[in-house]
């Protein structure tokens, strides 16, 4: 298994490119087996959760062609099966979002329990209920989940809590099914947006997108087009996020401002220097930064996403900042390995952790639990004076494409070692 070795302490300099969306690009790559036709998606990042799902799409039959600069050409004509591949899908929840295609497709889909990182195994019961609503019947095994459908009807589904990747999926099967479908309590987020504008390309009728009350006018057939994905938005967050930690100067290109408001503005609180475009942020060098708490709310709050990196800046800030974790149980866990390079976090319970700084950072050999706490790690050991380790790489390339090569392209010093 891959790992990170990281010598910290220094200031970085220079541009990076922000990636196309991860949470936009895995719905896109679902929502091209509505049609027949042929589906091109540009901009998608090269990370292993892409790598996943095209795998399982290519397991059910469909012809996948990736080329150059992120462009994936998808042609989903007869499926050859309509069971997910039992190794394959339990490694990513974002398998679930082939439910509705499936469903309108063949009639029925069998779905191993989805996982991801330890994160991601959560629930199924707002899919189970929303597809119920829908017209299918829902058979729960021990392993596995097995969805059947005769006739998809339109339907009005109030999400007892916000979730994007159901609202996602539920916002795919209402597109082609005929009729007026409603979505009460919706998520909110610019990639929901994204696929609702996509899906509208095709063919549906979709409004309300980017509110909590979404209202889609589906259509028997869509027509195959062509979708460019939106910058990631926790990339660049991050990216932000690590500049301010190293106090560096660092210009994040690529990006879309208007999706960081409420980062944007903590990073203000904090003290952080920066100018901010609508398509870039530019972190200038910064030494000194306060205390500030931080709560997860879904979009237009402050995303869940964001949280390990920040709480890595707020270990720099003077002071003591109170870090609410709302949206995941266990996710500030990862907080036990800072405090192994030197930070001073005490967690109150799994959800809130109270941060005092400014601590001195030091290098230390640490293994990446999931995706976000992995680049935090990576922020802290550049953050950090010394040599870190951080092991179990790949849940970090799960959704940050070539991270190591595009760090040492702002000065950093970080291999990977395989």
């Amino acid at each position: 298994m891959s790992k990170f070795i990281i010598h910290g302490g220094k200031r970085l300099k220079g541009e990076i490119q922000v990636a196309g969306s991860k949470n936009s690009a895995l719905p896109m790559l679902a929502a091209s087996l509505l049609t027949e036709g042929t589906t091109t998606l540009t901009r998608v990042p090269a990370i292993e959760d892409i790598a996943r799902m095209v795998e399982i799409m290519r397991g059910l039959g469909v012809d996948v062609v990736s080329r150059d600069q992120g462009q994936y050409i998808i042609t989903a004509g007869k499926f050859k099966t309509n069971k997910l591949s039992r190794e394959l899908a339990p490694k990513i929840r974002a398998s679930l979002l082939f439910l509705g295609p499936l469903l309108y497709r063949t009639g029925a889909i069998t779905l191993p329990h989805p996982g991801g990182c330890a994160l991601g195994k959560r629930a199924y019961d707002f899919f189970i209920n929303g597809f119920r609503k829908f017209g299918a019947t829902v058979h729960e095994g021990d392993d596995e989940l097995i969805f059947k459908c005769k006739k998809l009807r339109p339907a009005r589904f109030v999400f007892p809590r916000i979730s994007h990747t159901a609202t996602e999926a539920l916002m795919m099967v209402a597109a082609v099914t005929p009729g007026e479908s409603e979505l009460v309590n919706a998520a909110m987020e610019p990639e929901v947006v994204a696929l609702a504008e996509h899906l509208s390309r095709a063919g549906a009728r979709i409004a309300g997108a980017g509110t909590s009350t979404i209202t889609i006018h589906g259509v028997s057939v869509l027509r195959a087009v062509e979708t460019e994905m939106i910058p990631d938005r926790i990339e660049a967050g991050t990216f932000a996020a690590l500049a301010a930690a190293t106090h560096s100067d660092l210009w994040i290109r690529g990006c879309n401002t208007a999706h960081l408001d409420v980062p944007l503005l903590m990073l203000e609180r904090i003290g952080v220097k920066m100018d901010v475009l609508p398509d870039a942020i530019h972190v200038r060098p910064s030494s000194k930064f306060e205390a500030k708490d931080i709560t997860t709310c879904e979009y237009p709050g402050f995303s869940t996403d964001l949280q390990p990196p920040f709480t890595v800046l707020l270990t720099q800030a003077k002071g003591v900042s109170l870090v609410h974790e709302t949206i995941f149980d266990g996710r500030l866990f990862y907080t036990e390995k800072l405090n192994k390079m030197g930070a001073n976090i005490t967690l109150s319970d799994a959800h809130r952790a109270v941060v005092q700084g400014p601590t001195s950072l030091h290098g230390s050999t640490q293994e990446s639990p999931d995706m976000r706490a992995g680049l935090a790690l990576i922020i802290a050991a550049l953050a950090a004076k010394g040599k870190s380790t951080i092991e179990n790489a790949y849940q970090i390339d799960r959704g940050y494409e070539k991270i190591e090569e595009r760090l040492r392209g702002i000065g950093a010093d970080i291999q990977r070692v395989v």
